[in-house]
């Protein structure tokens, strides 16, 4: 049986090998820039950390194949000293020789896989490099976002003589909304939505689907919610935001386990049955974004076939980890919510211009629906931390009576295509390049719902139905009273 569970800090090693995490000749060759870099987000210098630990395997190597060319060597001459004329004293000291360098080489071999996984893990907890200032600014934290720009103007409410109230308040007022039933399912921060206002949901995802499909070029995809490890270190959710993934594990049987993922199944014995097991350990997905990207992973893509652009309507599970005492009435801060995730994969060349188009396609279904909203490029110490530069669309809630994250739209650069080794050959150049990943929101589907029902809402409690959405909901043009 499956069961979901949480292990707070890094329940196992890493398996990944290394793969290009971070450009090391880079570092080397430019240690200020990435020290800069790095104290734009607030972070200590790592260049002189990480490039000693460079060296120092560098130099291991070089000593490690000196070693084994010299058992190489060693043990051809031993069968010349054992041979007609040779020398038997000689042999013996060879012989000794060889063995002493076996059990070096042994010992050598284990401190080279120490020294990589020392890399790995200070490579791995990085963050991205941004793009320069004044592409993103430079700033501490999300006071220090710049506004773009502002969509529409909010529903003066005042003018129709009654205070706009919270979606909570609502919801639970017109007995659509239960977050005492989900409390006793689930705990807290879940949410049981019922009738209309489930079928309003539904059809923001619907809707939010088709603009993204049919107008917008994007591929719809139905992923996978359970990945593995190395699905979300490529995205970068692992190994640094563990605390706030869910993750499950179950056992099936040794000719189940799928060969390629060997080093993420455990083989444990049933002390029931006395058979061999497989105890495989899967992740619940944050975001579509993890499967969306994952699909070009330890790919060679034609320039031709760029760009590639994925979406998904999934459910998304988050911990939350370090949410405690934020937004704890209603639905904004969820452990289980759904959205609609873009994902386009492209050249170098092209992420600018894409990321400016993602953003566009977010925007057009806030446009849609009627929602005001406002654009910002989130600062140096805001910014995530596999991305370079940042967009939130933040959407007004009049009931709060702030604007709120509603889609968060980021170009990675080559920083995920690194750690999933996905790649193109371009049209004019025999090389291959790693591809840039984008990822946005294109919405989070409960935000809106929440957005919709605060800014469509009526005197006598009930909802208006946005005109977008009226062909989603079978003649439903108000909801409530």
């Amino acid at each position: 049986m499956t069961q979901l569970i949480r292990w707070p800090g890094h329940s196992r090693p890493c398996f990944f090998g290394r793969p290009s995490v971070l450009d090391l000749k880079w570092i080397r060759e430019n240690p200020a820039d990435f020290d800069q870099g790095l104290a734009r987000r607030g972070a200590e210098p790592l260049s002189s950390t990480a490039l000693a630990l460079d060296e120092e395997l560098r130099a291991h190597k070089k000593a490690l194949q000196d070693m084994q060319a010299r058992r190489n060597a060693a043990s051809k001459e031993i069968g010349k000293a054992k041979g007609k004329g040779g020398d038997p004293a000689k042999a013996e000291a060879l012989m000794a020789e060889v063995a002493d360098l076996k059990g070096a080489i042994a010992a050598g071999e284990a401190k080279e896989r120490e020294l990589d996984a020392a890399i790995t893990a200070l490579l791995a907890g990085i963050p991205n490099m941004l793009l320069p200032a004044p592409e993103v600014p430079d700033g501490k934290d999300e006071s220090e976002n710049v506004e773009l720009r502002r969509v529409g103007t909010p529903r003066d409410f005042a003018a129709e003589d009654f205070a706009p109230k919270q979606h909570f308040e609502l919801g639970e007022a017109l007995g659509l909304m239960d977050f005492e039933a989900a409390a006793k399912i689930s705990g807290a921060r879940f949410t049981v939505l019922k009738g209309q206002l489930a079928r309003l949901e539904r059809a923001l995802g619907q809707f939010m689907l088709d603009v993204q499909t049919s107008e917008h070029g994007y591929t719809e995809v139905n992923p996978p919610l359970l990945v593995r490890d190395r699905a979300l270190y490529g995205t970068a959710q692992l190994p640094k935001f563990e605390d706030d993934l869910y993750k499950t594990a179950g056992t099936t049987s040794l000719g189940e386990a799928v060969g390629a993922f060997a080093d993420e199944v455990d083989v444990r014995r049933n002390e029931k049955t006395g058979r061999q097991e497989a105890f495989e350990l899967y992740w619940l997905i944050p975001t579509a974004e993890v499967p969306l990207t994952n699909l070009v992973r330890e790919s060679i893509l034609p320039e031709a076939d760029l760009p590639l652009r994925f979406t998904a309507l999934t459910p998304c599970f988050r911990a939350e980890a370090g949410a405690a005492g934020r937004d704890t009435r209603g639905m904004i801060r969820q452990h289980q919510f759904y959205k609609v995730e873009m994902v386009s994969i492209t050249t170098p060349d092209a992420s600018a211009a894409e990321h400016e188009r993602m953003t566009g396609c977010a925007e057009e279904i806030l446009k849609r629906l009627g929602l005001p909203y406002r654009v910002v490029v989130l600062c140096a110490g805001d910014t995530g931390f596999g991305a370079r530069k940042t967009h939130d669309i933040e959407v007004w809630l009049p009931g709060q009576g702030a604007y709120r994250e509603i889609s968060s739209v980021s170009n990675c650069g080559d920083f995920q295509a690194r750690r999933m080794q996905a790649r193109f050959r371009p049209s004019a150049a025999k090389d291959v390049q790693f591809v840039h990943t984008l990822n946005g929101s294109g919405l989070a589907v409960g935000r809106a719902l929440i957005a919709v029902i605060e800014n469509y809402q009526e005197a006598d409690g009930s909802i208006r139905v946005p005109d977008a959405l009226l062909p989603y909901m079978g003649g439903v043009t108000r909801i409530g009273a």
